[in-house]
């Protein structure tokens, strides 16, 4: 009998995963006092803030509302678009404070705290899961460093793959960040030290640049190469045109579809579905392994999984002996 093959998983990661190691911290932070990380929450408070300087809001005050769903992407953008008075101030201002939110909700006491992300790795690394699924790459959209922090614990320094001459490890996963990092300052790349500008938030992005060539590039080898792709708290939505063309890219080059399991709730991933039906391996949550999920729309998909995962693939007894996991 031919040697089993491990199934080679692949991650995506959105904000809402991040959202979910600090709802799992402390759901008051997230419900009661609106420090979630999902890009209505960080729009709000963001767009709240901008609109009480004089200079950003001058000539788009009809147009600086807080109420509904809002994505500070689509603002930046149109305001960008626009060419309105002083739109390089404003556009700019936004993205700052963008930045600061993020790096503000995120403090470091928070963050030592989180265990999703850590958990996730303590599950990969173990053998039982190891002999089912080998873990062969990490793309992220978002520019907080929790998923970085959580690579360096369980594989050391992260493989950014900022240029074709970079050298790691044979075996060291690719951790790409397909949009940059706030914390890619003093980077170095062919034995020069650089600060990588991330790639602004905005709808309108440009991916040509170096190092986003090299990365790009590399996630769509990584996604040709995969069996199952994870996504976890990303909605792909209408901002991400990117992101969806590779995805088409890498489906282009295999015989056969790879599996996309939705990690977020049930609504998210049928949404996903609806639009983007032309990928024929798209699995909600209540999909994703059968009837590993009792129910469609959990607090916090990400833990609900990752909890579940865990014990299907490694069992009670092993989970006791981990540090993260047996805090789920």
């Amino acid at each position: 009998m031919a040697d089993y093959e491990p199934k080679k998983i692949v991650y995506l990661f959105g904000a809402g995963a991040t959202h979910a190691e600090l709802h799992n911290l402390d759901q008051d932070l997230v419900e009661q006092k609106g420090l979630g990380l999902l890009i209505g929450d960080v729009s709000k408070r963001v767009i709240e803030k901008a609109r009480r300087g004089k200079r950003y809001i001058k000539d788009i005050e009809t147009v600086s509302g807080t109420s509904g769903s809002l994505n500070i992407e689509s603002l930046i953008s149109m305001i960008e678009s626009s060419k309105v008075n002083d739109w390089e101030y404003k556009t700019r201002h936004l993205k700052e404070l963008v930045e600061k939110d993020i790096e503000n909700v995120l403090s470091k006491f928070r963050s030592e705290l989180f265990c999703l992300h850590r958990g996730l790795f303590e599950l990969h690394k173990h053998r039982a899961t190891a002999t089912k699924e080998s873990l062969v790459g990490l793309i992220s959209l978002n520019y907080d460093d929790v998923l970085d922090e959580a690579y360096k614990k369980y594989y050391g320094p992260p493989n950014y793959c900022f240029s074709l001459a970079d050298k790691p490890l044979p075996r060291a996963i690719p951790l790409l960040k397909l949009h940059g990092s706030f914390n890619w300052k003093g980077v170095n790349i062919r034995g020069r030290r650089r600060t990588i500008e991330i790639i602004p938030v905005g709808a309108a992005k440009s991916y040509l640049h170096a190092p986003y060539g090299f990365i790009w590039n590399r996630a769509l080898e990584v996604l040709i190469g995969c069996s199952t792709l994870r996504v976890i708290g990303c909605s792909l939505s209408a901002n991400d045109t990117h992101l969806i063309d590779l995805l088409f890219k890498a489906h282009l080059e295999r015989p056969k579809a790879f599996d996309i399991e939705i990690i977020s709730s049930n609504v998210a991933g049928e949404q996903i579905k609806r639009n983007y039906g032309f990928f024929r391996g798209i699995k909600t949550l209540v999909q994703v392994d059968g009837v590993l999920m009792t129910g469609p729309d959990p607090p916090n998909p990400f833990k609900e999984w990752l909890k579940r995962k865990s014990g299907r693939m490694m069992g009670d007894s092993a989970i006791k002996a981990t540090q993260h996991l047996r805090a789920l």
